[in-house]
């Protein structure tokens, strides 16, 4: 007998489930939590099946009536309706996990399990959330080299044309890894190299004359901001590493001894541990600021709390309290001006300088062997280095390296 809606409706909960049933497999499921379940009744490959179809009243009478007939002209085609719905379900699943947004997280995730650098982490999820508006819900596989370009010209149109090209590269590495992870064919972005503005190549303004930069550090010395500062300031010449190493510097990662500081390879740009040979005036400015900030971790912390180390703009800012411009020096500048000058000098393999700097070799084969090689040399370096900035810094006659 064909079900009603008030049959339905008059249908009351009991202490086990029980059954209203209609035509052709169909019938009410009613549980004793007073909730209905539409269910329909088949047979598939001589097995018997269930369906679920949806729950009253959501889905009335007539709603699961057609749901029935549905499934009965799959089983006409030999189909499993119950199969199908599984199917359906899983590439649902599997179709929120492929967008781009999905795959650009799942990437990133990835890249933080890796021990990429927090800030490399952030520069790349800063990235992401650039795209996402546009092609985040997109699957990965469907986004074409057109659609991507009207994002990028936007960025670029309003004057960031780095931030395109970052966010073009950025999204060409989840293509590859979606590539990869078999989620797409191919990578959009990659044919879009070319089509972007290429960005004007920023360098970190130095001071490279012997006068000028001997006038800096006796203006350095001058400093009469916080102490800490004082002599991040008056180390950096004497180091030349990059201001985030710098300024991260632990008391820990330092031998005086040995007259070495060791840089663990996760705050390295490369990722690899670098070493630094420490000049005899490196170790006593070192010696000075312990007197300060030993009882802590960070050799040089922020004035608001020792737990973490003084911010990545502190030396910059300084700098600019000294009278210098960001056209004129910045912290970076340090790297280029010993870079410049021990070049100039004619007295230090190019290699050797280049390790001490800690750049990236192309030659992977040449990479091993510079990991270890030069090291007396550098060693000898620093403290020349040192002795030449001191020179400057008295004001003494100033002879032409080359000389």
């Amino acid at each position: 007998m064909a079900l009603t809606d008030t049959a339905i409706r008059k249908a009351k909960p009991s202490d086990k489930a029980w059954k209203l049933a209609d035509e052709r497999g169909l019938y009410l499921l009613v549980t004793p939590n007073d909730s209905k379940l539409w269910r329909l009744k088949y047979r598939f490959n001589g097995r018997e099946k269930k369906l679920a179809i949806g729950q009253y009243p959501d889905t009335g009478l007539k709603e699961a009536r057609a749901k029935r007939d549905d499934a009965r002209r799959m089983l006409d085609q030999g189909i499993d309706p119950g199969r199908a719905k599984q199917d359906a379900r899983l590439a649902t699943r599997l179709g929120a996990a492929n967008t781009f947004s999905a795959v650009a997280d799942e990437y990133i995730d990835k890249m933080e399990r890796e021990g990429k650098a927090v800030a490399t982490i952030l520069k790349v999820r800063w990235l992401a959330t650039q795209l996402k508006p546009a092609i985040g819900a997109r699957p990965v596989a469907d986004v074409t080299p057109h659609e991507l370009l009207a994002v990028l010209r936007k960025i670029e149109q309003a004057g960031k044309s780095e931030t395109a090209n970052r966010m073009r590269s950025f999204a060409s590495r989840v293509f590859r890894y979606a590539v990869a992870t078999a989620r797409a064919s191919n990578d959009p972005a990659h044919v879009l190299q070319g089509a972007l503005m290429s960005p004007k190549v920023k360098h970190h303004s130095a001071i490279t004359d012997p006068l000028a930069l001997g006038e800096l550090l006796r203006v350095i010395d001058g400093y009469s901001g916080q102490p800490a500062t004082l002599f991040a300031l008056r180390l950096a010449p004497h180091i030349f590493q990059r201001p985030g190493e710098v300024r991260q510097m632990e008391w820990a990662e330092i031998d005086f001894d040995k007259a070495v500081w060791a840089i663990p390879a996760e705050r390295m740009k490369q990722r690899s541990a670098h070493h630094v040979p420490l000049s005899m005036q490196a170790l006593a400015i070192l010696r000075d600021v312990r007197t300060l900030t030993g009882n802590g971790r960070f050799v040089f912390p922020s004035i608001r709390s020792a737990a973490r180390p003084m911010s990545e703009n502190t030396i910059n800012a300084a700098l600019r309290r000294l009278g210098y411009s960001g056209d004129d020096m910045t912290g970076h500048g340090f790297r280029s001006t010993a870079s410049s000058l021990l070049n100039e000098s004619g007295k230090w393999n190019p290699d050797a300088i280049e390790r001490a700097l800690a750049h990236r070799e192309a030659n992977q084969v040449r990479a091993a062997y510079n990991r270890t090689a030069y090291w007396d040399e550098r060693v000898r370096m620093v403290q020349w280095w040192s002795d030449y900035l001191d020179g400057l810094k008295i004001g003494g006659e100033v002879i032409l390296l080359r000389a």
